[in-house]
Parts: C-alpha cells; structure tokens; sequence
C-alpha cells in the first residue's frame, strides 16, 4: 500500500473540512516553505466582496509610484460618500472630516470601510483597475463596481458584482511578498519597493480578525484582506510563523444558505470552515 504524502494528507482533510458543509468551498493554498500548492475550483469564479479591495490597493500604488496620485493627497469626507454604504465608520461620522489618501487606503483595508473605499476608487477609473488586474495575471477578476449594490438578493448573478478566484488572490499575494525583495516582481506591479512594503504592512494592519486567524495561537501576524458577499463569506492573507511567511491562503465560500438545518446563521458556518481550513495549513504544513 502506497503511504500518503504529507501534502495529500493535508489535502484529504482540507476536502473533508469543505465537503462537511453544504455550501460550495473554493481555496487555493501555498506552503511557502516548500512552495507546494493544493487548491479546490481555484480557478472558478467567485464573488470577491472586499477581497478585491487589495488589488484597488495596489492599483492605487502603482498611481502613486507614476506621480498620478499622492498618498499625501487630502480628501474630505462628504455626505455622498456615505449613500448606499454597509461597512465601515466612516458613515456614522459628520462630514467634513479631512483625511489623507494614504489614511483612505487604510481604512479601506483594516476596517473595509466603504467611504474610504470610494475616496480611493473615485481617484481611479474601473477601467483602470480591471485593466491592471488584467496586467499582472489576474486574468480570473472582473471589476464591475465601485461599490455593489446593497439590494442585491442571495442568489444574485456574478456579473452583478465583482469577482475573482482563490487562484488570482493568492497569486497576487505572492506578489506583494515577492516585492519585498525582488525587483522584476516591484516592476510586474508597477511600484516601488517602499510602496510594497506599504501594501504588506496594510495588510498586516487588519484589523477584523474572522475567518484565516480565528483558530490560530493569539497574536499570529495575517496579512489579509476579508469579504461579506451575499452569497457567501472570503477572505485571502499571508500567515507568518516564527517571523516568518509560513503559507498563503485564499478560501472563498459561496451558496450558503441563510440558515444552517440546525438553525445556526449560514455566514457562522462560513467563517468557521475558513478558519478550519487555516488551522489543517498550520498544523500540517509544519510537519
């Protein structure tokens, strides 16, 4: 009898996790020790939620490293801003408040605020984003808001918003830690070695702690970006270990229902298979 690599061990339970639930699962995941990848309908398209909210991110750097934008650039936070937004502070506070682009950034990724989010989006075009999506591989993500719309039903189509797959997000986040080092990578993304190292300190600012680190020791450093879809619940980050990279995961949750058969909500079940799945790369990757 053939014995099981510790990757296929890794991959049986990381199928088990998934086929427990009744929701659709999709994942990409990398050991960045040994470079192996294990995915399940990685390239098949799923909505992004906030997940895209990093490549907006990096779109808006390469704006920067080309004199386009400037991070020191103030906004001012307008009543409009807030119109047909469900996330963030942002929307609570009284307008007037000056901010700069730097800080828009910000906000748009550790608290996924929506007004950040078109402070940011509002000094690019869609076309842009898209394109540059399109540029650097991302060939699986459809940018097709600014921000979606909050009627959207639970079973709304994929054009009706925004998507990506497990495959484009972790590609892109190995990216952002290949330009830590690697000049060609800084290029392939069109900023500047200072600007990437801005976007992976972003990341690892995040704040809402769901899903990827739920399961993991206390004070596990993420670098990710989370998403609430109607349909499902996402999230794509970098998990370190020792002051390390240890794995990227990209997991993305789709189809799931309202409530689960034993009356827990489905968004519950959503985030804890995502942590789940996390937990199996951090135990078994370190073997």
């Amino acid at each position: 009898m053939d014995t099981l690599s510790n990757s296929d061990v890794i991959a049986e339970r990381l199928a088990e996790i998934c086929d427990a639930q009744p929701f659709v699962t999709r994942f990409s995941v990398r050991n960045l020790k040994t470079g192996e990848t294990i995915e399940r309908g990685a390239d098949e398209e799923t909505p992004s939620a906030s997940t895209r909210k990093t490549s907006i991110m990096m779109a808006a750097l390469k704006a920067v490293h080309e004199g386009r934008l400037d991070l020191n650039e103030p906004i001012t936070y307008e009543a409009r801003l807030a119109e047909e937004v469900a996330s963030g502070m942002f929307r609570y506070l009284t307008p007037g408040i000056v901010i700069s682009l730097r800080d828009a950034i910000t906000g748009m990724m550790v608290l996924s605020d929506n007004v950040c989010t078109k402070m940011v989006f509002e000094r690019l075009t869609l076309e842009e984003v898209d394109g540059y999506c399109k540029s650097i591989g991302l060939v699986g993500t459809h940018h097709r808001f600014l921000i979606p719309p909050l009627a959207l039903s639970p079973d709304h189509a994929l054009k009706s918003v925004t998507t990506t797959t497990a495959r484009d997000q972790t590609m892109l986040l190995q990216m952002i830690l290949d330009a830590q080092t690697s000049p060609a990578v800084q290029e392939r993304l069109g900023t500047s070695a200072e600007l990437c190292a801005y976007a992976l300190q972003t990341l690892k600012n995040q704040i809402l702690r769901y899903a990827i680190p739920s399961r993991l020791p206390f004070g596990t450093v993420v670098a990710h970006k989370g998403g609430t879809g109607k349909r499902g619940r996402m999230n794509a980050g970098i998990v370190y270990r020792d002051g390390r990279p240890f794995y990227i995961i990209s997991a993305y949750t789709d189809e799931v229902p309202q409530v689960m058969p034993d009356g827990t909500p489905g968004y519950t079940m959503s985030l804890e298979t995502i942590g789940r799945l996390s937990r199996a790369c951090w135990d078994g990757f370190f073997q």
